[in-house]
């Protein structure tokens, strides 16, 4: 190994990946088990999980599946202490959990509104929270990377519940970071534009997805194995001067003209 690249591994790390099921999240737990992390899958149905756990196994790497509810503080800290009696504290911790409910604003139910605010923005503040916390009981520093959007930086219709969180999340990386930063503790955000995954393959394959795609200054979607360099840099030692920071990784997307 270059002696370069030594500070992007994650040897005697624990990282946790919510919403690891699915996308960016199964993916993340991948990549943070190739470069050496025990890492922890954590989602709410655990059965989505497991299969992925088992083949990082396989594959020589270490991981478990636990069941959490990220809006949930009781099933956070339920999932923490199992991860602490297997693999010790986590401190790599990658706030992915995500829904979106697309309706225009004024079709918008009072649930809808909720349940995307409590999962995209409570579930990183209470899944931070309760991992600093750990950490700093164990009087060690670590990493937490918040999954943001672009839509933290510019809007799209039918949204506007999933673009609040996103924005919100940005501002919580930077308020936590701020007072995380005397215990060692780095909070930053990383903001996707448009990636191609088994949720929207199809859709991207359509006029609309079509005319998407022609907006974006490359020219193009993003591969997820596009995110394993910022990913990479916020977990480790080699981003070890780096919080509160938000890293746009989208083509250029929110440089196009109006």
């Amino acid at each position: 190994m270059n002696d370069i690249l030594q500070p992007f591994l994650l040897h005697d790390k624990v990282a946790l990946v919510t919403g690891a099921s699915s996308g960016f999240g199964r993916h993340f737990a991948a990549v943070l088990a190739q470069a050496g992390a025990r890492v922890v899958l954590a989602a709410r149905r655990t059965e989505l999980i497991e299969q992925q756990a088992q083949a990082i196994n396989a594959g020589g790497g270490k991981a478990i599946a636990v069941t959490m509810d990220v809006a949930s503080s009781e099933s956070i800290r339920a999932a923490l202490d199992h991860t602490e009696s297997t693999f010790g504290t986590a401190t790599v911790i990658v706030n992915n959990a995500g829904i979106t409910i697309p309706k225009l604003l004024v079709e918008l139910s009072d649930e809808d509104w909720t349940n995307v605010i409590d999962t995209n923005l409570n579930g990183v503040a209470y899944v931070t929270r309760e991992s600093a916390r750990r950490m700093i009981a164990a009087g060690q520093g670590g990493s937490v990377i918040n999954i943001a959007s672009i839509l933290a930086q510019r809007v799209q219709k039918a949204l506007t519940n999933y673009a609040a969180t996103k924005a919100g999340v940005v501002q919580f990386t930077r308020a936590a970071a701020l007072e995380l930063a005397p215990h060692d503790i780095r909070v930053n955000a990383i903001c996707p534009g448009y990636f191609q995954t088994e949720l929207n393959n199809e859709w991207f394959k359509t006029e609309e997805g079509q005319a998407l795609i022609r907006r974006i200054p490359q020219r193009r979607t993003g591969e997820l194995h596009e995110l394993n360099g910022p990913l990479l840099l916020l977990a480790s030692d080699a981003g070890s001067l780096m919080t509160g920071a938000s890293i746009t990784v989208d083509g250029g997307h929110v440089l196009s003209s109006l």
